[in-house]
């Protein structure tokens, strides 16, 4: 009998430990858009230790189409474990079924590039402990989501510091019959504008040199695979800095599981330049 109390005593105080070592919490809010006039939710992962006399680094991240604000924390629970290593919140906002992210010129309903700049951001900063400047902010995405991630950090360099991309769906041209975009764009045979203008790539001249710290990658099988090597060229040609890694894989959760991991100790990095900087 003593024996086994003395096991569950060290059982106990090993439980506790472990709480104590890996204490991020998940909120989970609900946020109004005036732009929409409709109530979207956002996952706020915290750190362990969070506490409001400090001033935290936000990474948002996105979901791919037909996704929500919960795939991140469902799908790669580990997000928690790394906004504790990194000491840093991450936002998962709701980007809808389809909307990639944009403010759709067809649709006045679809309005996701104004929700997450101008709405979600300044509600992050009014409830939680954040580094309300351009130098603690990085985004980055899945998909639809890395997309979304660097059409939003590319237009808003006044916003954000990083941005990053994971098997991004930077070209959208190559894809006129895919994942709704009619929708939120026309169809291409009549509204090709739309699908020039709304593509990342075609977006690079709002860069410059050092401007965005920049990082992408995408699995070698993937069907982004050529556009994002073409987007790495252009910016290469473009003489502006940035990471891109070529992996093994394709459009799956164990590749995106994995990526994210070296995605945010990029971020990690720029934030600690950034505070030494300061």
């Amino acid at each position: 009998m003593r024996i086994f109390k003395r096991f569950l005593y060290t059982a106990l105080i090993l439980l506790s430990v472990s709480q104590l070592v890996r204490g991020a919490t998940v909120d989970t809010v609900d946020t109004y858009s005036d732009a929409m006039h409709k109530h979207i939710k956002a996952v706020i992962v915290k750190p362990v230790g969070y506490n409001k006399n400090q001033h935290y680094p936000v990474v948002y991240l996105l979901h791919g189409f037909s996704g929500n604000y919960r795939d991140w924390v469902k799908n790669v629970p580990a997000i928690s474990d790394y906004a504790d290593l990194h000491h840093i919140l991450i936002v998962c906002p709701d980007g809808n079924r389809g909307s990639w992210y944009i403010d759709s010129p067809i649709d006045p309903s679809s309005k996701y590039e104004t929700y997450i700049t101008a709405e979600l951001i300044p509600y992050i900063d009014q409830h939680y402990s954040t580094m309300k400047s351009r130098n603690g902010r990085a985004i980055t995405g899945l998909s639809m989501g890395g997309h979304g991630a660097f059409y939003l950090a590319f237009k808003h360099q006044d916003v954000f510091g990083a941005a990053g991309a994971m098997s991004g769906g930077v070209d959208l041209r190559p894809f006129p019959k895919n994942w709704e975009m009619e929708n939120i764009l026309g169809k291409y045979s009549e509204k090709p504008e739309n699908w020039e203008k709304y593509s990342v790539i075609n977006l690079t001249y709002l860069l410059t040199p050092g401007s965005l710290a920049i990082t992408f990658d995408c699995g070698y099988s993937d069907f982004f695979f050529q556009v994002n090597k073409n987007l790495h060229e252009q910016l290469l040609e473009r003489n502006i800095p940035h990471d891109f890694t070529i992996r093994p894989g394709g459009h799956t959760w164990e590749y995106w599981s994995n990526s994210i991991k070296y995605q945010l100790l990029f971020f990690s990095d720029y934030f600690g330049k950034e505070k030494k900087g300061n």
